[in-house]
């Protein structure tokens, strides 16, 4: 004799379901014209077709390179002070 009464069964059955395939969420990506960002945004198309539980390595990934732009953008060596202007000063 089984433990699992019968109705139980016929409720399990009934609410298991193959989940929906993979699909775009249509949100649109805009280029920011910094090729950097332009390559994250990118990257994050690949989600697009991947299961759920693909997307955390899509999105570490873009995390890493976003992260890798700004420190690079941090560790540009300052531009110069402008020159003054006292070589316009007139006698």
């Amino acid at each position: 004799m089984s433990d699992v009464m019968p109705e139980a069964a016929e409720d399990e059955a009934a609410t298991t379901h193959d989940p929906a395939p993979p699909a775009p969420l249509g949100v649109e990506r805009v280029p920011t014209g910094h090729p950097g960002v332009d390559a994250g945004l990118e990257r994050l198309a690949d989600a697009d077709h991947l299961p759920a539980d693909g997307h955390l390595e899509v999105y570490e990934d873009v995390h890493r390179g976003l992260r890798d732009t700004l420190t690079a953008l941090d560790a540009r060596t300052p531009a110069p002070p402008p020159m003054s202007p006292s070589y316009e000063h007139r006698s």
